[in-house]
């Protein structure tokens, strides 16, 4: 075992080479804290012939035992699917490696981190990002690494880097960011480092806050990257493959892009999406057909598959760089048509459609009790979660028929983006009990359906009557950018700039500030000038969004909540009636629900929701409970009923199950001989309390509570 540890301000990040995992391409041990992350890189033996795009996969493995945990089934006590967090950590390791691998590399590779020990401190989402940089660089598989990845926090104004998870809580930032050693975007060497990949979340901070957090991140970046390259050094393999494979095939490619680009520029530069996928495939099948007549070879013809979609990629390149063009013909920083409308369905507690070209999405808002919040068992957390954002792409959004299935990675992901963009707008369960769950259904598709996810979910909060304290907006910028680092950035991208474009940067926020950001690259990274550029033009965009659409859809939320939505009512006991409440096995509280037909929820603090549909049965319930749970005092008078019958008394029942003895002097102002003259067995009748004796027992008078009404 070798042991390289690197000192970052006052944390320190350590790599273990060892043979643990000896038959892997790569691997290394992390180590932040007690948090001890495993991460493996393995190669394919050979090529996937017949794949067409870079086979890469990423997994990150929760381990409950990590954090000294038995958690799962009663009956299957291990891990099962994995958990939408370790979903969101594997994604974004994979959104910084990928674009770090050769163009056109066609060999599987997969990267494992598996978390073996968690300290509850640190977050293993930092050492996994790292340590696939690490592997990946020490192995022989291609790659142009090492990468350098932090989080930037913020605590009353002041920046901290890698914080743990209580400075998390209490910080207004959450900024990742992973970028690479000053490089031109295309692999020359250059001044400026480069960022590839960014996830943030924040509670609307201002533009210049991330421009900050990045300049403050930036020298420790610089210092992961330079500490691996001695690492790798040292111990790095040889790797088996030239960056450069297109080499062979420069005559090919020289024989058809004459043929191929005015084709290819007549179909791509239109308005109509329908229209252009129709001339592009139309002049793909006319190609390949061209290929096959002149090459009898398979390795040429799958070759001149690779350079129809870089010829594509390269002409929509051209006419952003060279005539600021844009397939739709629209201005570099122009929007695509815009609308928006809210309460289109009549049952749903909300709704709202947001359209953005064509792209559309629908979001429906139901509303429930605080009982329905989502649990969470996982390595990291336990807990509720009360503000849910669900996403679906169904295949018909884009025109494509496939089978119907659970969501994937992609699916979660953006649903989590859209969630992290709406959450700081969420009311508290203080200021609104209710449990959030947003579905956002993208009904048609040409790119930015996350930042329309976005706007639809704002929509139908609005409409819903949820009292959000702004409405949230979001957008996607986008870049094209030539080989010498020139470049342009477009506003609002779709469908092709997002395919055959350099970058895809995401920002959702309010007219304050930013709520979410999301980076992804096809380059080594982007420039602190174009993250600057990027951000501007979001809040503009942004900011024209919030007045000119969603604020003449619903300047702001509804007054009433939906007739179809439930009511709650929320109202503190003594914790300690907690238990009577609740009743022996349940049984208490489950008469109370199903007899009203209302869901009972109790906070350890004593705080009760009931909720029901049925405003009626509601009060009616309130009552019951209140009155079951309230403190007797003397003075009181209730309704009780006759429970039984002594020769010195009656034994009543008050509200609250609870029994006090009315005395024979008691029952009436003239003397009474015998107690079943003036009371009966099961008769309702009005009692005052007149004594807590220092054992509890309660004192009541019939006598008293009848002076009292008259």
């Amino acid at each position: 075992m070798k042991n390289f540890t690197c000192k970052l301000a006052d944390r320190s990040v350590s790599f273990e080479l060892t043979n643990w995992a000896e038959q892997a391409n790569g691997n290394v041990l992390v180590r932040m804290g007690e948090t001890v992350t495993l991460v493996t890189a393995v190669m394919a033996r050979e090529e996937l012939s017949n794949q067409g795009f870079f086979p890469l996969t990423v997994d990150y493995e929760e381990k409950f035992y990590a954090a000294g945990k038995i958690l799962g089934s009663r009956f299957i006590r291990r891990e099962g699917r994995p958990s939408d967090e370790a979903i969101i950590t594997a994604r974004l390791i994979d959104r910084a490696i990928r674009p770090l691998f050769p163009k056109n590399f066609l060999r599987e590779v997969q990267i494992i981190c598996t978390c073996l020990s968690w300290d509850t401190q640190n977050d293993p989402d930092m050492s996994g990002l790292l340590g696939a940089s690490l592997a990946l660089s020490l192995s022989d598989i291609p790659w142009k690494g090492p990468l350098a990845a932090v989080r930037i926090g913020r605590v009353q104004g002041n920046f901290i880097l890698n914080p743990t998870y209580q400075e998390r809580l209490e910080s207004d930032l959450d900024f990742v960011l992973a970028g690479v050693k000053p490089a031109s975007p295309r692999g020359e060497r250059g001044d400026e480092f480069l960022f590839n990949m960014i996830e943030a979340e924040s509670d609307e901070a201002p533009e210049e806050v991330y421009e900050q957090a990045l300049a403050f991140a930036k020298p420790f970046l610089v210092q992961l990257v330079e500490f691996q390259e001695k690492i790798i050094a040292e111990e790095g393999k040889q790797k088996l493959f030239s960056e450069n494979q297109s080499a062979d095939f420069a005559e090919l490619e020289k024989e058809f892009r004459t043929w191929l680009e005015p084709k290819l520029e007549q179909a791509l530069f239109q308005g109509d999406k329908r229209a252009r996928m129709t001339q592009v495939e139309a002049v793909k099948k006319e190609f390949e057909a061209l290929v096959r007549e002149k090459h009898e070879d398979t390795n040429t013809q799958k070759r001149a598959g690779f350079f129809f979609e870089e010829e594509t990629d390269h002409i929509v390149h051209k006419g952003a760089l060279e005539k600021n063009q844009r397939v739709d013909d629209r201005g570099l920083n122009e929007l695509r048509p815009l609308a928006g409308s809210a309460g289109l369905l009549p049952r749903t507690h909300g709704s709202g459609m947001f359209e953005r070209g064509q792209t559309r999405t629908l979001s429906i808002l139901t509303l429930g009790a605080p009982g329905d919040q989502r649990l969470m068992e996982g390595m990291e957390f336990i807990g509720k979660k009360r503000f849910m954002h669900h996403y679906n792409f169904p295949p018909y959004a884009p025109g494509e028929t496939k089978p119907l299935r659970g969501p994937g990675r992609r699916e979660i992901g953006h649903g989590i983006l859209a969630e992290k963009s709406l959450l700081p707008v969420i009311p508290t369960s203080d200021e609104f009990p209710y449990t959030i769950r947003i579905v956002t259904e993208v009904v048609s598709s040409n790119g930015s359906t996350s930042m329309a996810s976005v706007c639809s979910s704002t929509l139908a909060l609005l409409d819903a009557g949820v009292p959000i304290k702004r409405p949230v907006a979001g957008i996607s910028m986008g870049l094209m950018m030539d080989e010498k680092g020139s470049y342009k950035l477009l506003t609002d991208i779709q469908g092709p700039e997002d395919k055959h474009g350099d970058m895809d940067f995401k920002v959702a926020g309010t007219k304050q500030g930013i709520c979410a950001i999301q980076l992804d690259v096809k380059v080594n990274g982007i420039t602190e000038s174009i993250f600057k550029e990027a951000l501007a033009g979001a809040k503009k965009a942004r900011v024209h969004i919030l007045a000119e659409i969603i604020a003449k859809v619903l300047p702001e939320p509804r007054a009433q909540l939906s007739q179809w939505a439930p009511k709650i009512s929320t109202f503190y006991i003594n914790p300690e009636k907690i238990g009577l409440l609740i009743g022996p096995g349940g049984k208490t509280i489950n008469r109370i629900s199903d007899e009203y037909g209302v869901q009972i929820d109790i906070e350890e603090t004593g705080q009760v929701f009931i909720t029901s549909e049925d405003v009626t049965q509601l009060n009616k319930a309130v009552e019951f409970v209140r009155n079951l749970t309230r403190e007797v005092q003397v003075g009181d008078i209730f309704q009780g009923k006759v429970k039984r019958i002594m020769e010195f008394g009656a034994f009543v029942e008050i509200p609250g199950g609870q029994e006090g003895l009315v005395h024979i002097s008691q029952l009436a102002s003239h003397r009474v001989n015998k107690v079943q003259d003036v009371v009966k067995l099961g008769e309702t009748i009005p009692v005052k309390v007149i004594e807590i004796d220092e054992l509890g027992r309660i004192n009541l008078s019939l006598k008293e509570a009848q002076n009292a009404t008259k």
